[in-house]
């Protein structure tokens, strides 16, 4: 009876160029078998500079170059069917001149943003009403209202996206994280089904 081999193929993994894919690299291995080592260093794909940025290593193909050199065992996929490989280049540190501009564009529009609602509301106008309610007075700068409003203001955004800086506020994540988390699986489906080469026959 032939010994079983289970594999679950890794979602995704970082490599460079000219490197040799072995399966170790690729996905997760579990058996009895006392060949468990040489399966792990078995070669399934060598990485060049034709590849460019993204291989897809689909599980069937897989499966089918070890069943190739591996008569006596028998190999059952679970998990993921494929493994996005994103290639990774040197990349050159970034221009601390670009960087801080890019931050002041951003600054700038979050703050011109933020006025633009508050004068779309009439924030100003609510205040001051607000003010009046509660002391029966007309005021049209109601500070005691304005600057714990901006306080406020600032500590919500920080709540809202659960980080202090480097620290998190508590395990859940962002509503930032989810959002870049829901775009990087619509880019790893898109790639799974377009750079797949098996699609392609």
């Amino acid at each position: 009876m032939s010994e079983i081999v289970y594999l679950r193929m890794k979602k995704n993994v970082d490599m460079t160029y000219l490197k040799k894919v072995n399966l170790k690299d690729i996905a997760n291995i579990s058996t009895k078998s006392p060949l468990k080592n040489e399966l792990e260093k078995t070669p399934i794909y060598r990485i060049t500079k034709k590849d460019r940025n993204v291989v897809i290593v689909d599980s069937f193909l897989v499966i089918d170059h070890l069943n190739k050199h591996y008569n006596d065992l028998e190999f059952q996929l679970i998990g993921p069917t494929h493994t996005i490989i994103r290639i990774q280049t040197h990349k050159k540190s970034p221009n601390i001149l670009i960087v801080a501009i890019v931050w002041l564009l951003l600054f700038i529009g979050a703050a011109m943003t933020i006025m633009n609602f508050h004068y779309d509301v009439s924030m100003q106008e609510v205040q001051q009403k607000l003010h009046f309610l509660l002391t029966g007075e007309e005021n049209q700068y109601p500070l005691w209202i304005q600057i714990p409003y901006s306080f406020g203001l600032g500590i919500g955004m920080l709540l809202f996206f659960n980080h202090w800086f480097q620290k998190r506020i508590n395990e859940e994540p962002s509503p930032l994280e989810v959002e870049i988390f829901n775009y990087q699986q619509n880019i790893d489906h898109y790639l799974s089904h377009y750079e797949n080469k098996l699609n392609d026959k």
